[in-house]
């Protein structure tokens, strides 16, 4: 079975949420798993249990409440976005080892770049002397996974100062422009797929589509 990987380009947050869903509610066993890599127009994202004064001054961004672990985050142009749609009950993986499987991809991805990066046991996430490079949150339903990873990857930061990010009072964000690099998002996500394939466990490299997805 076959798993795909879909590049979307820049697509509005709300429409992408509710098609994850509808994948999730309508896979059968025999669904190929699927990775979305995708970049959003400037959006807060509030978890199930978010706390609205994480939200410090959100100003003309919109704030959506969803469906997905966690606090507060940004989503903004040249954030790596990527939502593994995968049978987590397949490949053997509970919700601590998707989460490491995440971070671990990450961190072998932005090494290429010569980026020392690490995870965090206590604040998932993957970080840079202190600072947060990419965020998970997820949501897993009917033994499949829906959310991801925000990987910053060239961004204006500006808007992590308006809340707490991921609900971590004066928590600073960095992106790969501001280490030093400058490859687009798109780049990033090329790159960092095979590592995902490695530590999620997928049974074959997925084939790369550049077309929208379908519904399972």
């Amino acid at each position: 079975m076959i798993p795909f990987a879909r590049w979307l380009g820049r697509v509005d947050y709300e429409p992408t949420w509710r098609l994850m869903q509808q994948f999730t509610d309508e896979r059968g066993a025999h669904t190929p798993d699927e990775l979305w890599f995708l970049e959003h127009p400037p959006v807060y994202t509030l978890g199930m249990a978010g706390r609205d004064e994480h939200v410090l001054a959100a100003g003309n961004i919109p704030v959506v409440r969803i469906d997905r672990g966690g606090q507060v985050t940004y989503h903004g142009p040249g954030q790596l976005v990527v939502y593994p749609l995968i049978d987590v009950r397949r490949l053997g993986l509970g919700v601590r080892g998707l989460v490491t499987a995440l971070e671990t991809a990450i961190v072998d991805c932005v090494a290429e770049w010569g980026v020392s990066a690490y995870p965090r046991p206590e604040a998932p996430g993957v970080y840079v002397e202190g600072r947060k490079l990419a965020s998970i949150g997820l949501r897993i339903r009917r033994g499949a996974s829906y959310h991801g990873l925000a990987l910053n990857v060239a961004m204006d930061l500006e808007p992590f100062r308006r809340i707490d990010p991921c609900g971590y009072v004066g928590l600073e964000v960095t992106d790969m422009a501001h280490l030093g690099y400058d490859p687009t998002p798109a780049e990033v996500g090329r790159r960092l797929l095979p590592h995902l394939t490695r530590t999620l466990g997928l049974p074959a490299p997925p084939v790369w589509h550049d077309e929208p997805p379908q519904s399972a």
